[in-house]
């Protein structure tokens, strides 16, 4: 689980989150992150929907059981991959 200020987390698979595409952001163009994008640290992970990359991280939790991040709690898809289109849990298998 990567957890974020205000509440915010975003729940991933350990594949995900170790995949050489995502990326534990400090810096955009070579420039510290600004608030707005998530200074200071924001996860960025490209090949699943946005909402699985939350802005202010502040912790990244190990889980051995799945469990549902702030999104996925209200009503988003637990995996949210664009090219399946995992938008919505009602598409969950």
């Amino acid at each position: 689980m990567a957890w974020a200020e205000y509440g915010y987390s975003a729940n991933l698979r350990l594949a995900d989150f170790t995949s050489e595409r995502t990326l534990l952001a400090t810096h955009h163009h070579g420039e510290p992150l600004t608030v707005e994008h998530g200074f200071p640290l924001r996860l960025v992970v490209p090949h699943l929907y946005g909402y699985k990359g939350p802005k202010w991280l502040r912790a990244i939790e190990y889980m051995t059981a799945d469990r549902r991040g702030f999104w996925e709690e209200r009503g988003y898809h637990n995996i949210g991959d664009p090219w399946r289109e995992q938008r919505h849990s009602y598409q969950e298998e």
